[in-house]
């Protein structure tokens, strides 16, 4: 029998069930694993509950198929106050797009939801088995790996407060919000150059930073100056902020350079380091390497969303998971048939 609870019906709640929607995720899942009354071996188990691994969810709880997704609550945007370049959900809050993505897969009642962190895993015989941080343990014919990427932030004052809404990393989730407005590209090198090219068509106000000494070549040093691009070799100690909206470049000389945004190219990490540990492959990037159906190197096992792609978007998170959640169960169908 569901565990099904509308939306309305949380509302009802009162102020908990209130603060909870405002979250990335609520705190009441509609459907929560139960481990006296579930059993603990699963077609699938998915770790990662946000857009992809809902995705993926979907496609999988619509073919009957038995899943169990593993979330920790800790979506990489989750310092985003909006959501862009999605269709139908363009300028939307991203906690409510999860939250209504959430509430619609709970609807099939062969998908469980648990809310926990997976801290280890292995291969089986006749799959893998997942530890969570309570103690117990699942295990899966199949798995898949929806879990993000951790941004490593740079050590200066008030970049996080900015991530997400004034400092950016992507045009085509953020940059139509700051057409116009005077930009730095806080980069160097050549992916400072891929950035600004890309800026250029919705501002013309840029000014790249490259925290030391420029590594451009020729022909791109040629490029930058036809485009009339500001380059600064200085060292940023601070951004000026108020309320996450960015107001100043403080430089560590004492100076300032007064901007609207930052595209800030800064390293990441896997989020979860259990595909690593199992012998996952990486690219050079750090992404885990798939196939053009989301498999890993790893057989029976899958990656979808930020974690497996430099196309850090929604939409892209949305698509890779659906096409996870087809390629596994066509490729049950093909074991089992």
């Amino acid at each position: 029998m569901s565990n099904k609870i509308t939306r309305r019906e949380i509302i009802k709640q009162g102020g908990l069930a209130l603060t909870a929607l405002a979250l990335p995720f609520p705190l009441t899942a509609f459907t929560k694993f139960d481990n006296m009354k579930d059993n603990k071996e699963f077609d699938v188990i998915i770790i990662g509950g946000s857009y992809a691994g809902l995705s993926a969810a979907m496609a999988l709880g619509r073919s009957m198929r038995n899943v169990l997704i593993i979330d920790s609550g800790k979506p990489c945007n989750r310092y985003t106050p909006h959501s862009h370049n999605f269709i139908t959900q363009d300028g939307a809050v991203p906690g409510e797009i999860a939250a209504k993505a959430k509430e619609q897969v709970l609807k099939y009642d062969t998908v469980k939801f648990l809310n926990g962190l997976a801290i280890s895993g292995k291969k089986t015989e006749n799959g893998f088995e997942i530890a969570v941080d309570s103690g117990e343990k699942f295990s899966s014919k199949k798995l898949v790996f929806a879990t993000g990427v951790k941004d490593i932030f740079p050590d200066i004052k008030g970049f996080q407060d900015c991530w997400g809404k004034t400092v950016i990393h992507c045009p085509y989730c953020h940059g139509y919000e700051f057409k116009g407005e005077k930009t730095a590209v806080l980069a160097n090198g050549e992916r400072a150059f891929h950035v600004v090219a890309l800026v250029k068509n919705l501002t013309d106000k840029i000014t790249i930073i490259t925290q030391g000494t420029p590594d451009f070549k020729e022909e791109q040093l040629i490029k930058l100056q036809k485009n009339k691009i500001q380059v600064i070799e200085k060292e940023v100690a601070e951004i000026k902020h108020q309320n996450g909206e960015v107001e100043a470049l403080i430089f560590k000389d004492g100076t300032k350079e007064n901007v609207s945004a930052v595209y800030a190219a800064i390293p990441f990490e896997q989020h979860c380091k259990i595909p690593l540990d199992l012998g996952c492959e990486t690219t050079e990037m750090g992404h885990i390497k798939v196939d053009l159906f989301q498999k890993t190197t790893i057989p029976g096992m899958y990656a979808c969303g930020d974690n497996s792609s430099p196309m850090r978007s929604v939409a892209n998170a949305v698509a890779t998971g659906n096409l996870t959640g087809a390629m596994i169960n066509n490729e049950i169908t093909v074991e089992q048939f």
